[in-house]
């Protein structure tokens, strides 16, 4: 006997809208090991800068954090497992950097205009999930078999 899905969303779903989910997750954990790669031109960068009015050891945890959020969440948004949850974790370090990257660059940056969009992504992702193509419905498809 088939199971009916719970929402007729995945008749309408567009294709494109998860292999745009995965490059945002593939660019997201690439962002996230250039952090780790440069951890301390980061911190440095910041400390001297004065962008955050905190010891070098706070700057360094809170670095750590997101590069750690960017490189894990990444993986998980390519796959398309805990999307939404993923996406708003990643929230509040992207609307951080887009006022960061504001701050300390001049008023036309790429980096801004790139900060944007995936903010705007996440944003997209954190409404409609992460789409038919994910290990979220892998696996809820498997569990509604063995029911």
């Amino acid at each position: 006997m088939k199971v009916i899905p719970k929402t007729k969303t995945n008749i309408h779903y567009p294709k494109i809208l998860d292999v745009i989910r995965m490059l945002l997750g593939i660019f997201l954990a690439l962002k996230g090991a250039e952090f780790l790669t440069h951890v301390y031109l980061l911190r440095d960068l910041i400390v001297s800068n004065n962008a955050i009015s905190a010891s070098p050891a706070t700057v360094t945890m809170l670095i750590y954090y997101i590069t750690y959020v960017h490189l894990v969440g990444g993986i998980l948004i390519f796959l398309g497992l805990f999307t939404r949850l993923i996406c708003i974790l990643q929230f509040p370090i992207l609307f951080g950097a887009l006022f960061f990257v504001n701050i300390l660059s001049p008023f036309v940056n790429a980096d801004l205009w790139l900060s944007i969009l995936v903010l705007a992504l996440l944003m997209l992702f954190i409404v409609i999930g992460s789409g038919p193509l994910s290990l979220d419905r892998f696996l809820a498809g498997n569990k509604d078999d063995d029911e």
